[in-house]
């Protein structure tokens, strides 16, 4: 039995059915089980964190809990021949965060298929600036990539672009080369994303139809959308013969109002992303890329580091759609 004390957020729910969050220790035996013991030297925020640690029940469903979908850090212990102690690795995704025990604690304890061992190229800090953000950006260019759509291919549409999954995608659609429109109810961001390569923003108004046609004039070769809702049905509409939508995100709604016609008369293909169960082989081929190809030369532009105190604040800040970028926790601060 160990009884080691470790640093941690931990959401509870009380009995008028609220819910608070605080910083306090836990004990390492208090962790569910799995062959893979990681002290977790950074995590990042994204938006179901910001949802598990608001009591959304879709998200996590039982409290008092330790949100955080993504960590990166060392094995501590290993029961896995896959991993020894001191491997640097990362977790992401599966049920992470969710209804086990998560990266906003100074410990961890996963199935060890739930793990990655960290990418040559890349730090366990720069794996959390991508983190599941970063991921689902990159699986959905993979997405485009992988249904013909090419740099020579047009423009490509960014939804919610000033976001942690829009603002990934958008640096690395122009470092790829590809000509990058990004859309965003954020104007005053208009400098943060030219700096990151895009060609053209618009604003939300202006990615949003309210004509109710059922095709528009055919402009994207491609599309990232984070959103969902109106936005993601305009650009559906908007889309050029033969272009991918793909599909990751619900922060504007989860409904989708929408018609054939894109589909049967200009071929349209409309993708959803998925990370949290993300084939292994796939996660492995993103990583990948995302160390290589793919690394963003200044990843810190896109990034603001906080430490675990400092979490509270910037929960508020996603669930009201305020972040910019990319959020990264340090655990040890």
């Amino acid at each position: 039995m160990s009884l080691k004390k470790f640093k941690a957020m931990v959401v509870k729910e009380t009995d008028d059915k609220k819910y608070i969050r605080e910083i306090t220790e836990k004990l390492i035996d208090e962790l569910p089980e799995g062959e893979v013991l990681v002290k977790v030297k950074y995590s990042s925020l994204n938006y179901k964190d910001g949802l598990s640690a608001m009591g959304n029940k879709a998200v996590t469903k039982s409290y008092p809990h330790t949100p955080g979908v993504d960590a990166s850090g060392i094995v501590e212990e290993s029961e896995s021949n896959d991993f020894q102690s001191g491997d640097e690795v990362i977790v992401h995704a599966y049920d992470l965060g969710m209804n086990t025990s998560g990266g906003f604690g100074q410990y961890i304890r996963v199935p060890a298929a739930w793990v990655v061992k960290l990418p040559g190229g890349l730090s366990s800090k720069e794996s959390m600036v991508y983190g599941t953000a970063g991921f689902t950006a990159a699986l959905s260019i993979l997405k485009l990539e992988e249904r013909g759509v090419t740099p020579e291919s047009g423009e490509i549409l960014v939804t919610g672009a000033t976001g942690g999954v829009g603002s990934i995608a958008v640096a690395i659609l122009a470092k790829a080369g590809y000509q990058v429109v990004a859309a965003t109810g954020k104007l005053n961001e208009k400098q943060f994303l030219i700096d990151l390569g895009v060609k053209e923003v618009i604003g939300r108004d202006e990615a949003r139809d309210t004509t109710g046609r059922l095709l528009l004039k055919g402009r994207w070769s491609g599309v990232v959308d984070t959103v969902g809702g109106d936005i993601l049905a305009t650009a559906i509409k908007s889309t050029k013969y033969g272009g991918t939508v793909t599909c990751c995100g619900n922060v504007a709604s989860h409904e989708l109002n929408t018609n054939v016609y894109p589909f049967v008369l200009r071929g349209v293909s409309l993708v959803g992303i998925d990370s949290a169960n993300c084939p292994m082989n796939v996660r492995l081929q993103v990583w990948e890329k995302m160390s290589k190809e793919w690394k963003l030369e200044h990843l810190d532009y896109l990034t603001s580091e906080i430490a675990l105190e400092e979490l509270d604040h910037n929960i508020e800040l996603i669930l009201q759609g305020k972040q910019k970028g990319r959020v990264v926790v340090d655990l040890w601060r």
